[in-house]
């Protein structure tokens, strides 16, 4: 099936990473018109022939979706700074004459046990991870004010529902994602804006190879009962739905894709 987003014009966070970049391509397939955000100074990831920063990444994944026939561009964000907010939404509107879908997909992981965690690292963590989501929100909803209504997809994880015994600090900003969403869905069903979360397992993302040791990921694939990682299509996927007119009736939701990771 295609055209499922048809019309519908998108801005996604952290497009430079393997899960944004994903739910870019498959979203453009989908008919959709992108305007990707990236953190311009984001660290250098191998791509397995030659290192490219998640901006290039960015701008590589709209080159390749406008050669394909769609239509997507790029635009500066950091997602803590709330005047970057305001301009990256008035970019998408100057540009594509208005915004239906926000993917608050931008996140940082902490693999640290708790006695290891600092307040510089808390914040650091709270900053992008919560409040680059509620930022995102208040930007974004005005704009979908003006275009009669739209749909939010925020980025919780299984560990803002279940306990991991490590990552506290990044366990309490997924909680607290779930809990934004819910509230934000109530306050602005009436103007027919949508707010949902997504909440995904362990995934196969440059974020997790950069983030968790190594020796640590063997035992973390025996917790999933499909015992594999996910990928980044897979998430996807779920983006696309809770994006179209066929989550029409879902507001407040969490679409928990985890291989049954929270079944337990």
């Amino acid at each position: 099936m295609t055209g499922r987003l048809n019309g519908k014009v998108v801005l996604l966070t952290g497009a430079g990473g393997g899960l944004g970049s994903a739910q870019a391509r498959l979203m453009a397939k989908e008919g959709a018109t992108l305007m990707l955000a990236n953190l311009p100074e984001d660290p250098v990831i191998a791509d397995g022939k030659a290192a490219t920063s998640l901006w290039e990444n960015a701008q590589n994944t709209a080159k390749e979706i406008r050669e394909a026939g769609g239509n997507a561009e790029v635009v500066a964000l950091d997602v803590t700074d709330e005047a970057q907010w305001s301009d990256a939404v008035k970019q998408t509107v100057d540009h594509f004459g208005k915004l239906d879908v926000l993917v608050n997909n931008a996140g940082i992981y902490y693999h640290a046990g708790l006695l290891d965690h600092t307040v510089d690292k808390f914040h650091q963590i709270v900053g992008v991870n919560q409040l680059g989501v509620l930022l995102g929100m208040k930007a974004a909803v005005p704009a979908m004010k003006d275009n009669g209504g739209g749909s939010i997809i925020n980025f919780a994880s299984i560990y803002g529902i279940a306990g991991a015994g490590v990552s506290t600090a990044y366990q309490s900003t997924k909680g607290a994602v779930r809990l934004m969403t819910k509230s934000a869905a109530l306050e602005f069903v009436g103007d027919n804006i949508r707010i949902n979360a997504i909440c995904p397992g362990m995934f196969d993302t440059n974020l997790f190879e950069s983030s968790v040791p190594k020796e640590a990921w063997g035992p973390l694939v025996d917790l999933v009962p499909m015992k594999r990682f996910g990928k980044p299509e897979e998430i996807a996927y779920g983006t696309v739905f809770l994006a179209s007119d066929e989550s029409s009736f879902m507001t407040g939701s969490d679409l928990v894709i985890d291989g049954g990771y929270t079944c337990p």
